[in-house]
């Protein structure tokens, strides 16, 4: 039978008729000098092979079965993989300013959900790479398997690899193709059946024996699928509440020993620092509005990837809650947030993710596009490669990540490389109308947080950012 998507891909792929919801990631990975051309293109072939996505297509099927990936028969390497000499002044801005427009170009859904272009003729003889997918192809964990794939660990590449062969593929009759979903309709009911039959006579016994306990766990889950599913009817920033189909991409970057530090000191994490940072950067960015703020509705992916998942692929749940921006003393914003995502982390209702996106993608779009056009930002981390790594002969400097607004006012997505954090952000316009002002109240909230570490010796500077 065709391989279906997952149901909160399919939750993802469905909200991309409102265009304002689309799951594009961009990411650029500076480079040092260009790379080999040979090199790269047998490493995306390589890559091509190994996650088979990357060769798919997504087919619509009839619902309540989501849509399928199909072997792309018209698959075309040069299409997906360019490369371009950068305009002048062919400066890091103008990098940027290609990540952009890739972020706000819907993609060709006949095809497969990648492009990737090579930059030349930037200043100082460096280049980049400008990465743009689907989330429905791969998630930041899964992303940074396939950069394992694209990389190496020394600036001496081979020229030619062994090439891992092309998966052999069934050609797919129009038979099939009605009969598939049907296929999954009954699968999925036969599942639910063969559950409620095993499930039930122990739910029962278990009921009988502790009634009360029982009692608080049904509605304790309840209580959790409704957190995870219930409609934002509002804002929490009063001056954040339009969106546009307009971007404005952004980075900032902050040495990681510091961060990490900053979070342990305060009795949190080096996310629960990241967030402070967001938090104290959102605060001031109000304040500069004549606007005191409290908590504002943030959206966190939490990764659910597991070791016997594949290379590739999204394995992600995005959690939505509010998060304490009013606390002015940065140590004790910590300690708030880390509260706060604990409880997220440990919902009753994480492992049925699945279940609850199928329903979710049974429900009126209007419906779900209200679950996520209220939410004021998004923050995601991922953790990245530790030490440096090149391609086809170049040194990667640097990589940043842009995530998706999915209807939020701006998306702040962190990435380490080697020691460092490197954030990108992408704004909604309609939201935040003033960029500037707003990465100058972050690059403030950030340090901030970083006062809390203890000097880091002879680190770098505290925090440097670029727009």
């Amino acid at each position: 039978m065709a391989e279906f998507m997952i149901n909160s891909d399919a939750f993802a792929w469905q909200m991309e008729h409102d265009a304002a919801l689309r799951s594009t990631v961009v990411s650029i990975i500076m480079l040092d000098q260009p790379p080999d051309w040979d090199v790269l293109v047998d490493r995306f072939e390589r890559i091509c092979r190994e996650v088979p996505m990357f060769r798919q297509r997504v087919v619509e099927t009839f619902p309540p079965a989501p849509p399928r990936w199909e072997h792309d028969p018209d698959f075309d390497l040069d299409y997906h993989l360019r490369r371009v000499t950068a305009p002048a002044p062919g400066t890091f801005a103008t990098v940027l300013d290609m990540a952009r427009r890739a972020e706000m170009a819907e993609f060709d859904r006949a095809r497969p959900l990648w492009e990737t272009t090579v930059v030349e003729g930037l200043t100082d003889g460096a280049a980049a790479l400008v990465c743009k997918l689907h989330h429905s192809l791969s998630d930041g964990i899964g992303a940074i398997q396939v950069a394992m794939i694209l990389f190496d660990l020394s600036p001496e590449s081979p020229a030619h690899e062994s090439r891992v062969a092309e998966p052999e593929t069934e050609a797919r009759g129009r038979l099939d193709r009605l009969l598939d979903p049907a296929r999954y309709d009954v699968g999925l009911v036969g599942k639910a059946a063969h559950l409620a039959v095993r499930s039930a006579p122990v739910g029962l016994l278990r009921a009988a024996r502790r009634p009360v306990a029982s009692t608080r766990s049904a509605v304790g889950m309840a209580t959790s699928v409704y957190r995870m599913v219930r409609p934002i009817n509002h804002c929490g920033s009063p001056i954040m509440t339009k969106r546009r189909l307009i971007r404005q991409l952004g980075t900032h970057e902050v040495p990681l020993p510091a961060l990490k530090a900053a979070g342990n000191l305060a009795g949190g994490t080096l996310n629960d620092a990241f967030m402070a940072g967001i938090a104290a950067g959102l605060r001031r960015y109000h304040r500069h509005h004549g606007v005191e703020v409290g908590d504002l509705h943030v959206t966190m992916p939490l990764s659910l990837r597991g070791d016997q998942d594949p290379v590739g692929g999204n394995r992600l749940t995005l959690m939505r809650f509010d998060l304490p921006v009013g606390i002015v003393d940065p140590a004790e914003r910590i300690a708030r947030i880390h509260e706060r995502t604990a409880a997220v982390r440990a919902e009753p209702s994480l492992p049925y993710t699945q279940a609850i996106a199928g329903v979710l993608n049974l429900l009126p779009r209007w419906y779900l596009a209200s679950v996520l056009r209220h939410v004021d930002f998004l923050a995601s981390d991922v953790p990245g490669i530790p030490f440096p790594v090149y391609l086809g002969g170049a040194r990667v400097t640097q990589q940043y990540p842009f995530g998706p607004t999915i209807g939020a006012g701006v998306n702040i997505t962190l990435m380490t490389y080697v020691d460092t954090c490197a954030m990108g952000i992408n704004v909604d316009v309609g939201a935040i109308p003033d960029f500037d002002v707003f990465h100058d109240c972050l690059v403030a909230g950030f340090d901030e947080v970083l006062a809390l570490a203890p000097p880091q010796g002879d680190a770098p500077p505290i925090s440097r950012g670029r727009r």
